[in-house]
């Protein structure tokens, strides 16, 4: 008979409090939502001997998680218990996988989540600042070793599909100015709070710019050259990450990370395909009764040829997607029986397009919808709602926000998994016709677009 050492609730908690402790002092989350990267001061390590000592903590975790008994702990504790061991295994999981090798993807990479931070992060007090610093100094150290981890994928065949990298360059080149005060990065020294005196700011300014110039500015340039010179050459010829060796068990370990079911690729595959037909059928119903009869792709070539449904500035974009907003925000009492505290902000993203950075959660930051404004053609006026329910409320921002309010351990505040939060998202979107939504035809096609 197996006998289960005694354990208290409180063990658990010391657990939960050691990793916390570890994770912070890594700068290392797993599976945190990458949209919500803010520097503090060092930068996570990415090498080898970074991973190997991450790899080692989570197997003394997982084995005083194994000597608890987690029938003593209370229902919402259980809960806590299951989702921290489901990480831990999980995490066992990655680090025999290829994860690693792919910080940058087409839609952004470790370089651009740095650079797009500051814009979402406080600088409320001379700390701030000071921790800032030290992270852009730390940045030509973590560049490298990225870089590195980019080597290791192209001596391991490991490189992303040529096509879906083609122009990516710009995402760095971007980054490389001529004057410091010109990138991105400097956005936090145009503006101090007022506490911090005249001759401080000075100082800070000064350092920010010198670090700009003498560090960030080289690094971006070496991430270029490599880029351009070693990856692009190295890219994969062959399309699907199953053409490579290993590549059906790298697949298949990604379908469970993103979807956290046991459910295959081809089954993932077949409820996409009725899915999409499900969609078009609404779509072709919505243009029957516009009386449109050219035909779908007319359809399409129409909405994407047509004036009207674009804004004709980034202050239009942005004040449609506010009023959107706060119609939305009227709406959750009818909806929801708990509500966030917390707020969020409206911002115009010139870079990657649109998304939602959550709050830091120390009540000094808010979340941020970013609408993408580097191309106003690019976001049509009649998704606008689908994409503002999604990123803002009900969508994104009360998700995260009352998973920061609700007294959770730390790990479940900050966890993200994709399934969950973008199944929330795409909720989000569909329960905007109950709530007065997408009254225009149009707009409901755009909703479709998304769905």
């Amino acid at each position: 008979m197996l006998i289960m050492p005694a354990a208290s609730a409180e063990t658990f908690q010391d657990i939960l409090d050691d990793h916390w402790k570890r994770a912070v002092e890594e700068q290392v989350f797993f599976r945190g939502d990458p949209d919500a990267f803010r520097m503090n001061g060092k930068l996570a390590e990415v090498d080898a001997e970074a991973r190997a000592r991450r790899r080692e903590f989570n197997e003394t975790i997982i084995a005083r998680l194994s000597l608890i008994d987690p029938r003593i702990l209370d229902a919402d504790e259980r809960i806590s218990y299951r989702v921290f061991q489901y990480e831990r295994l999980t995490e066992r999981e990655s680090y025999s996988q290829y994860d690693h090798l792919f910080p940058i993807t087409r839609l952004f990479g470790y370089h651009s989540y740095f650079a797009e931070a500051p814009a979402a992060m406080s600088f409320l007090e001379s700390a701030d600042y000071r921790n800032y610093l030290i992270s852009l100094g730390d940045f030509p150290r973590y560049n490298r070793e990225h870089i590195a981890l980019l080597r290791e994928a192209i001596a391991l065949g490991y490189t992303h599909y040529c096509k879906s990298m083609e122009g990516y360059e710009a995402t760095i080149s971007a980054h490389i100015v001529e004057d410091a005060e010109e990138s991105a990065l400097y956005v936090p020294f145009r503006r101090f709070p007022a506490q911090i005196p005249l001759e401080s700011r000075n100082m800070i300014r000064m350092a920010g710019k010198q670090r700009i110039e003498s560090l960030i500015v080289p690094a971006f340039r070496e991430l270029l050259e490599f880029f351009n010179n070693e990856y692009m050459p190295a890219c994969r010829k062959t399309v699907g990450i199953t053409s490579l060796q290993d590549g059906d068990r790298y697949y298949d370990y990604l379908v469970r990370y993103f979807t956290t079911t046991d459910m295959s690729p081809k089954e993932i595959h077949e409820l996409g395909l009725a899915e999409v037909a499900r969609i078009r059928g609404e779509m072709n119903a919505i243009i029957d009764d516009l009386q449109f009869t050219a035909g779908f792709r007319a359809f399409l070539d129409y909405l994407r040829n047509e004036p009207d449904f674009y804004a004709r500035s980034v202050d239009e974009l942005l004040r449609r997607a506010a009023y959107i907003a706060k119609t939305a925000e009227g709406e959750l009492p009818r909806f929801f029986g708990t509500l966030p505290r917390g707020t969020y902000n409206i911002k115009a993203n010139s870079g990657r397009g649109s998304f939602y950075m959550p709050s830091s959660g120390d009540g000094k930051t808010s979340g941020t919808y970013f609408v993408g404004t580097s191309n106003l053609n690019g976001q049509p006026l009649y998704t606008l709602e689908a994409l503002t329910l999604h990123e803002g409320v009900p969508g994104h921002h009360l998700q995260t926000a009352l998973a920061m309010e609700l007294g959770l351990p730390e790990f479940r505040r900050t966890l993200y998994h994709s399934g969950y939060g973008e199944g929330w998202g795409l909720y989000s979107e569909r329960l905007g016709k109950e709530m007065g939504f997408y009254e225009d035809p149009y707009s409901d096609f755009g909703r479709l677009t998304y769905e």
